[in-house]
Order: C-alpha cells, then structure tokens, then sequence
C-alpha cells in the first residue's frame, strides 16, 4: 500500500480498533483462475499475542474457500470512514487558488497465511460469537440457539471456518493531515456541514488526527 509518512498510522490499538468497528473485510487471494475476492465478516481475537487472528466462515459452495486450503497468503482490507474533499472547503482556495480535490479515508491491510476449518464444533462456536457481537447491541438479541438445532446443523454444513493468524497489519488514515491548520479546519466544518454520517465521522477524525 502506498504510504506517505504522514498518512501511516501504525499504532496496533488504533488499526485493531478500526477492523472491530468494521469487520467487513475484503478477502483477497490468488488461485489457479487468478485473482479472487469476497466480502466477509471477521471477528479479531488473540490480539494480546501479537498482531492478532482474524476468524470467519464462508459459504461452502464459494470456491475460494478451496484455494485457500492449499496454505495460500492473503490479504484482507477493512475499509473505515471515508468522504470527498471538496476544494471549496480549504482556506488556501481563497488565498491562492492552487487546490484540488481529494478524497479523505482510514483504512487497514492485513496479510496473513490461511487455515481452512472444517470442523463442526469450531464453526458452530465461531456462528455463535460472530452472531452475539453483533446482536449484543440490540434491544432483545437474537441468538443461534432461537433456531431449531435441526435447521443449524444442517446450515453450518453448509460453510467453511478460516482462520489468518495475522502476519503483517498496514493502517493509513488519510484524513486532511497534509494540510496547514486552517485547511484542516476547513474541512472539519465543511464535512460537519454535511447532512450524512459518513461525513459526521469523517469530520471527528479530521479534528482527532489534525488536533483542532
């Protein structure tokens, strides 16, 4: 990935803390008919041994799942905040008119070397915490065990478990840093300005990262 120093973000808590609150990650690897990628959600865990272990399933009838078997690397991304930057926002348009536009985003990469769970027990626990972290936060959560146990063993058949003990994490917040203060500033209240809350958070993190 390419990183400007002043876009890298290499704090171990912080990248974590973007996959956990998006844990969609792309999944990307490489087999016999070439490049392959899917949208998969991932749970983080063992992050108190190192870079962590990033778990997941996915669908049995996905041919991914088999090029994975084979101990392929892979690269995940996981896709944070991200908004349009208009040049109307920066001071400097004012002063000089030299600007451009850009768009601002917080992502993180992760590689890591897959292995492929087929194992009933594993995928049952793994539906179970991926289910709860979600369903945590609503009013009355939904639970596995709700469905008839029939229906579960029948669908859990149906997948694959993976799991990438995590070899190398890349983060990069690419959030108005580059930019004098008064820019930055700029562009905080333009994105607050906007009535979305990819804006609203965009917005936050130009005011953390550019310390306004």
């Amino acid at each position: 990935m390419y990183q400007p120093p002043h876009h890298r973000e290499d704090r171990r808590e912080v990248q974590h803390a973007l996959i956990r609150s998006h844990p969609l990650g792309l999944l990307i690897s490489s087999g016999e008919g070439g490049l392959l990628a899917n949208p998969i959600p991932f749970r983080l865990v063992n992050t108190d041994l190192g870079m962590g272990t990033l778990q997941a399933h996915m669908a049995r009838a996905n041919p991914q799942w088999r090029a994975l078997a084979a101990g392929a690397e892979v690269l995940v991304v996981f896709q944070g905040a991200d908004h349009y930057v208009t040049p109307a926002w920066y001071e400097t348009k004012r002063e000089t008119g030299k600007v451009v536009p850009t768009w601002n985003y917080a992502i993180v990469q992760v590689r890591g070397t897959v292995r492929v769970i087929e194992d009933s027990q594993w995928l049952r626990a793994q539906v179970n915490r991926l289910t709860d972290s979600h369903e945590s936060r609503r009013m009355i959560p939904w639970a596995v065990d709700d469905a008839p146990d029939d229906f579960i063993t029948a669908q859990l058949r149906g997948i694959v478990g993976i799991e990438v003990p995590i070899t190398a994490i890349e983060g990069k917040w690419k959030v108005s840093q580059n930019r004098n203060e008064a820019d930055r500033r700029g562009v905080a209240e333009g994105l607050g300005a906007e009535a979305s809350d990819a804006a609203g958070a965009m917005a936050a993190m130009v005011r953390e990262w550019g310390g306004l």
